[in-house]
């Protein structure tokens, strides 16, 4: 019974020790992102591509990224400043 127990608890705690390393992945990959996204907002406007609609969308996902950020939903984080990158990208090929 006590061998049991120690199996139990020793698995629980690998698998909350495994899962905050995950999070910590997401934490630096969302920052990662979200600082190349700024950059490269920062750069468009000052290229003058801040009226497109591109720039638009680009804008409110870095925004959405940044409370993802603020939330600790780094998955979600890394996603949105992916999505704000590309329609940078989109500005930038003028579509």
């Amino acid at each position: 019974m006590k061998f049991a127990l120690v199996i139990i608890s020793l698995t629980a705690f690998l698998s909350i020790l495994s899962g905050c390393a995950a999070k910590q992945t997401y934490r630096n990959h969302c920052k990662a992102e979200v600082d190349a996204a700024w950059n490269e907002l920062d750069l468009m406007a000052s290229n003058g591509f801040s009226g497109s609609v591109s720039y638009t969308k680009a804008l409110g996902l870095i925004t959405a990224a940044k409370t993802m950020q603020t939330i600790e939903n780094y998955d979600s984080c890394v996603g949105k400043a992916k999505k704000a990158r590309y329609y940078m990208a989109q500005a930038r090929q003028g579509q």
